[in-house]
């Protein structure tokens, strides 16, 4: 962006002329701005020369002030983005009092007592706070646990989802929700880490990709992470939930 230039000269009209010397353009290739009309005086007492601003089209450069009011506007946006991330950031580990725990668990025990009845399943519900990751966990216990946790754990899940779809449901605060039994999340991820171990030895061996039974996204995050570091395979997903699946390919 070129700086304007200041003229000086006996009428604007001179002094236009001459800012379109100065510049080296034609007058339909500049813009001015008049500082100082000029006048004649009396008898040319008090006559005073006609200045403007001239600067070519389209490239008016900011004024000192108008660049200092844009860097103070500049400092405010910055300010404000800032600020709006530093706010997201406090949201992101933002802890919940000890209050809206007690009424999160309360919802989910009640939500859930009200599921096992109409099962008619008996079920002791225990719930407990991750303050670090702001999550209700929630351990079942009971005599048919294996009915609770399903097929590959998909009933597990099941309960997991609505369970946190039903507590966070009109409420400004919102809490993660974890649902386990029988230390079943734990047990289900050292299964399949070794599942990953050993299908990506007969990858390595055969050179030919495995294509694994659909999981659950929890699943499918352990597979790629067990396998993310291995020198000789690689893995990526395919098809649609609910069957969506991994497949460990050779690198």
């Amino acid at each position: 962006m070129n700086d304007y230039i200041e003229v000086t000269a006996k009428s604007v009209e001179e002094a236009i002329t001459e800012a379109c010397v100065k510049l080296g353009l034609t007058s339909d290739q500049i813009e001015y701005e008049v500082v100082e009309k000029g006048s004649s005086g009396f008898l040319g007492i008090g006559n005073k020369p006609a200045q403007i601003k001239a600067w070519k089209k389209d490239e008016k450069p900011a004024e000192p002030a108008e660049k200092e009011e844009a860097e103070k506007k500049t400092e405010k946006t910055s300010e404000s983005v800032v600020s709006s991330e530093k706010k997201q950031n406090e949201r992101k580990v933002t802890v919940l009092s000890d209050s809206s725990v007690e009424a999160f668990s309360a919802s989910a025990k009640e939500f859930l007592g009200k599921v096992f009845d109409a099962m008619h399943l008996e079920v002791q519900i225990d719930t407990s706070y991750d303050k670090e990751n702001n999550c209700l966990d929630i351990e079942l216990s009971g005599k048919e646990m294996g009915v609770i946790i399903g097929k590959r754990g998909q009933t597990l899940d099941s309960l997991q989802y609505l369970t946190k779809l039903a507590i966070n449901t009109n409420t400004e605060e919102k809490i993660k929700v974890k649902v386990d039994t029988e230390d079943y999340r734990n047990r289900r991820k050292k299964t399949l880490e070794n599942l990953a171990s050993n299908v990506a030895y007969k990858v390595k061996k055969t050179g030919r990709p495995v294509e694994l039974e659909p999981m659950n996204p929890f699943e499918r995050r352990v597979i790629h992470s067990a396998l993310q570091n291995n020198r000789y395979v690689k893995t990526h997903s395919e098809g649609e939930e609910p069957d969506r699946y991994v497949v460990v390919s050779p690198k």
